[in-house]
């Protein structure tokens, strides 16, 4: 069966990645709808798919034909979007992440998915990537209790990777003011909001590995646009380091676990170029070195065949699975931004 899907955002991400992502499933999935602010992008996206476009989202969840409400709209709107496509009669709906942004909204949304018999999906790229998963069975394995995490990210322009895969150069999105690094409070939204939007695709990962947010030690904004921040949880220090910067080298996104019997390393590829799976190195206390051989499919794609699993019945909907990692995301990211306004970790 081919599902139908129709698509809330028309930026520059759902240009060059998503739609893409969805060409390269044709046999499980079609884009029939796509919507934007009034921008005018959705239209040209949609053109070259026969699909319909709209303004808003209140035609596109009204679309009989749509099956699976794809909500790639700024965080914001998230929870709003998801419970006016459950209110429509929608049974699909497949979120970017974060799921949402406090904590009244993810309960909304959950209980709205969960009384309807929702399907939901949030997609947060790095926790479906098959080698996470042969890195986690590699932890439970070893029974060795991890000791310390670190996330190093770095990261160009996204629109390095756009032009690179996209064909509308036109509708690129002006650069982003740079913001005040004396006004504690600027720096504190900026900080919430990259954890929210950025730190947020490797948080299901790491919860899984450091559960129960305990305080965030320091943090801090680091220029042109990132932060540093460390956090324990579960007696695990966790350490989060991200830079974007406009002359940036090409992108970086590893994550380092240490353990009492060895290190590993998970080097995600970057997003847009579907390169395949993560790359995993372990490296044991005897000296020896593995590296495990990397997948066809990356995360993205491997989020989607996910969902195909869950339209088949095969595997479940883990509505509280989906609420905890999202109330993580949001504890980490209001400790980080209480942090820097007052100095605090609580």
């Amino acid at each position: 069966m081919v599902y139908a899907v129709g698509v809330i955002g028309a930026g520059a991400g759902v240009g060059a990645l998503h739609l893409p992502t969805l060409a390269l499933l044709d046999d499980l999935y079609r884009v029939v709808h796509l919507s934007d602010t009034g921008s005018g992008r959705a239209e040209a996206l949609a053109f070259p798919l026969g699909a319909r476009w709209s303004v808003g989202e209140d035609a596109l969840v009204a679309d009989p034909e749509v099956q699976i409400v794809l909500v790639c709209s700024p965080p914001e709107h998230h929870a709003r979007q998801i419970l006016a496509a459950v209110t429509a009669g929608k049974r699909v709906v497949f979120c970017e992440k974060p799921l949402a942004l406090e904590r009244g909204d993810v309960d909304a949304v959950i209980e709205a998915c969960r009384s309807t018999g929702t399907v939901l999906v949030v997609g947060t790229n790095h926790f479906y990537d098959s080698s996470w998963q042969r890195a986690k069975h590699h932890l439970l394995a070893t029974r060795s209790p991890v000791q310390t995490v670190s996330v190093v990210v770095s990261l160009p322009p996204n629109a390095r990777y756009h032009d690179a895969v996209a064909e509308l150069a036109d509708f690129r999105m002006p650069p982003r003011a740079r913001p005040d690094p004396h006004d504690p409070d600027v720096l504190a939204t900026m900080v919430r909001q990259l954890v929210s939007g950025l730190a947020v695709h490797d948080l299901p990962a790491l919860r899984d590995l450091a559960p129960d947010f305990e305080q965030v030690v320091f943090a801090r904004a680091a220029a042109p646009v990132g932060y540093v921040l460390a956090y324990r949880a579960s007696g695990v220090l966790v350490q989060l380091t991200a830079l974007m910067h406009p002359e940036g080298a090409e992108a970086l996104w590893r994550m380092t676990i240490a353990t009492g019997n060895d290190r590993i390393e998970v080097e995600f590829p970057p997003a847009f170029v579907h390169d395949g799976s993560a790359t995993v190195r372990v490296r044991g206390i005897d000296g020896r070195r593995t590296t495990y051989s990397r997948m066809r499919d990356d995360g993205y794609l491997s989020e989607w065949r996910a969902l195909a699993d869950l339209l088949a019945g095969t595997e479940p909907v883990e509505y509280d699975e989906l609420r905890a990692d999202a109330l993580y995301g949001i504890a980490l990211a209001d400790a980080a931004a209480e942090h820097l306004r007052y100095g605090t970790g609580r």
